[in-house]
């Protein structure tokens, strides 16, 4: 095994046993509220992710995600706890953040169509962090420069005309 593909073994090994600490730390919670929910863990983009699936769940997630946020930080917090490291996990309920994730891209789509024709800088509303990303990976990957300015809860994305 080359030095490089060790240290990626540990991070995913790393990133499993957070997955699992998390999955126990969500088994219990839906446990003491006598919700039923499917728990699937997984890998993505050097983070462990969760997925909560089944049973009447639209109350962990919130008319924003807000309860949904609050679920993640409160399992990101389990997690340090047990295993001494900060954890970036992401948490989703139900595909939440799956749909908020394709409706975003479609949102950049649309922005970096005006901000190309229009040759001005569009700012958009104010996001959490999870849709500034979004945003910001879709511009990207679109070709134009997109930057976040203001300060939390009122932090928006500015797409940048070239």
């Amino acid at each position: 095994m080359s030095e490089v593909e060790a240290p990626k073994k540990s991070l995913v090994a790393r990133l499993e046993e957070e997955g699992d600490v998390a999955a126990d730390y969500l088994e219990a919670l839906l446990d003491i509220a006598d919700l039923d929910g499917d728990i699937d863990i997984d890998v993505e983009n050097d983070r462990a992710a969760l997925a909560i699936a089944g049973g009447k769940l639209g109350h962990l997630v919130g008319e924003r995600g807000e309860v949904l946020d609050a679920l993640q930080e409160l399992t990101r917090l389990a997690v340090q706890t047990s295993l001494g490291e900060r954890s970036r996990l992401m948490l989703d309920i139900d595909n939440f953040r799956g749909d908020k994730k394709s409706e975003l891209a479609k949102l950049a789509h649309e922005v970096a169509d005006e901000v190309k024709a229009s040759g001005v800088n569009v700012k958009l509303r104010p996001m959490n962090a999870f849709e500034r990303k979004v945003i910001h990976d879709t511009i990207q990957e679109i070709g134009l420069t997109s930057e976040s300015e203001g300060e939390d809860p009122n932090r928006c994305v500015v797409v940048l005309a070239q």
